[in-house]
């Protein structure tokens, strides 16, 4: 509230919070952040006793729920580890759900999906900043996954076992600089081209928001010669 000049100081805008029922600050890596003025509130009289006990009350009680206080014996997911979390059946959950939460904007003559079968003799060619690059896939407050378990458009397209060519164009998603010669030869030379652009966190995320919908750097040019 304080950014958006709703108030004045961090005593004002956590007297305005507590009083409307806020009970947690999302203030990560801030040691001087806005609840630590309740003292202060509570001692002018701001805000009383008993309306911190009811803020606080819900918090622990879902704190509770989650078993956070309960000794770790306790937590049937303590002992889970990797065998279970990535076994074949969540893995193949994972996969349905990736699956079925795509959004197919326009699909020329049924061109997609595309099946291992009909790829036999095919040359792909996947080409782009996102079609190589582990780290750029996750989003903002995305897990630290395991690398073994990350799957790149083209780690995916060689497991079906076509000819893949591969040129990322631009080493990341800024795309700054741009290598149309090596695109036009590794697209030249295919039947089916895969073009993966996109933003990604390095170009933006919470708190870094951008002007426009603009592909960043020369990711239009890269897809404007890949469709040349």
């Amino acid at each position: 509230m304080l950014g958006h000049h709703y108030t004045h100081s961090f005593l004002e805008t956590a007297v305005a919070s507590v009083n409307a029922g806020c009970n947690l600050e999302l203030s990560y890596g801030m040691r001087n952040n806005v609840f630590m003025r309740i003292p202060q509130a509570l001692a002018m009289g701001n805000i009383t006793l008993q309306m911190l006990r009811d803020r606080v009350r819900p918090l622990f009680y879902t704190r509770m729920r989650l078993g956070e206080f309960d000794p770790p014996a306790m937590n049937p997911y303590s002992s889970l580890d990797l065998s279970v979390v990535q076994s074949p059946e969540h893995r193949n959950l994972s996969l349905e759900a990736a699956v079925k939460s795509f959004v197919l904007l326009k699909n020329v003559q049924g061109t997609l999906p595309l099946r291992a079968q009909h790829l036999s003799g095919q040359h792909l060619a996947v080409v782009g900043p996102f079609a190589d690059n582990p780290r750029v896939l996750f989003g903002d407050y995305a897990p630290v996954p395991e690398p073994q378990y990350i799957y790149t458009p083209r780690r995916g397209l060689e497991m079906l076992g076509a000819n893949v060519s591969f040129t990322a164009g631009c080493s990341e998603p800024r795309c700054q600089r741009y290598s149309r010669a090596e695109l036009v030869r590794v697209v030249g030379a295919a039947d089916v081209v895969l073009v993966c652009l996109g933003t990604g966190v390095d170009v933006e995320t919470e708190a870094k928001d951008r002007s426009d919908l603009s592909l960043p750097g020369h990711q239009l040019e890269l897809l404007q010669d890949a469709v040349q």
